[in-house]
């Protein structure tokens, strides 16, 4: 699993950093998480490929997570774009997706299907599933986690007793499936060992909740947003958002093993703050830039 964040400010971008958007990626999935205003002339900074995206995944219509999606679709439609793309979005959110799709003349090329969530898994594959859990912000606003499933490795002190350590059957046991070679029976169970799958969770736009601490919960990485250091926790309070000392004490808390703290308001000259901040309660803390890539 691989992020790239193309844009880690909050309400109005800087001169160093562009609104929302994450791009995640898990070998044939390509997932963009918000689409701030300015994400594809950031893709393009970055030589990723609009027309690589899979799917898309808003957290919440707030206008710096949402308002890029319009030039996204039309930039598709110009590069012949030609799959389904698949949006997720809070349930009840769907006038909003339909006004950006209409502020325009653009076309009607672009196959879309629209998800609309309410919580749970809400895409999931044989490689790793997505789970939306709902947050507590001024408006309808959620956080997910990304959880790969347990894999099968090949135990190879054990298939080595009947000769066997490359060969196409080798996939079959992987797959969970017993085999047979040179007439003996193998059991997928013996011969393989399950590796738990890992878990990143994204806490985006909210004040601190128990969701927070589902979402973090033993996370092998936790994105979360830190709008505010804690000497503005009374505008986090107000605007319902995460100081980077909450975000630390969730990630604490919540046993993450790494912390990156991103979404930061346009006040803080540089992170150094927040950085400062958060490694007093949790030391595995990062402050994520823009075109900054983190894997997993």
């Amino acid at each position: 699993m691989k992020l790239t964040f193309l844009g880690t400010a909050s309400m109005q971008p800087t001169r160093e950093r562009n609104l929302s958007s994450i791009f995640f990626s898990h070998e044939t999935e390509n997932i963009l998480i918000d689409c701030g205003e300015g994400t594809q002339r950031q893709m393009k900074f970055h030589n990723l490929k609009p027309t690589k995206i899979t799917r898309i995944i808003v957290s919440h219509f707030h206008a710096d997570h949402v308002l890029g999606l319009g030039g996204f679709f039309r930039n598709l439609v110009a590069n012949d774009y030609n799959k389904t793309l698949h949006v997720y979005i809070p349930k009840g959110t769907s006038k909003f997706l339909n006004n950006i799709m209409h502020s325009a003349y653009y076309g009607n090329d672009l196959d879309l299907k629209v998800h609309e969530f309410i919580k749970g898994v809400i895409f999931e594959n044989e490689k790793f599933s997505v789970e939306a859990f709902p947050l507590v912000h001024t408006v309808s606003s959620y956080g997910f986690v990304f959880q790969e499933k347990p894999r099968r490795k090949i135990n190879l002190a054990y298939t080595s007793k009947f000769g066997l350590t490359k060969h196409p059957l080798l996939g079959e046991l992987q797959k969970g499936k017993d085999i047979t070679y040179e007439d003996k029976k193998i059991s997928f169970k013996k011969a393989t060992l399950l590796v738990p799958g890992k878990k990143v969770g994204f806490i985006l736009d909210t004040a601190v909740c128990n969701n927070c601490y589902k979402i973090g919960k033993d996370a092998d990485l936790l994105v979360s947003e830190s709008t505010f250091s804690s000497e503005h926790k009374d505008k986090a309070k107000m605007y319902k958002h995460l100081t980077a000392g909450d975000a630390a004490m969730v990630a604490k808390k919540s046993n993450a093993k790494k912390l990156v703290l991103t979404h930061f308001s346009q006040r803080y000259k540089d992170d150094s703050v927040m950085l400062q901040e958060a490694k007093k309660i949790f030391k595995n803390t990062a402050c994520a830039a823009d075109f900054m890539e983190v894997e997993v």
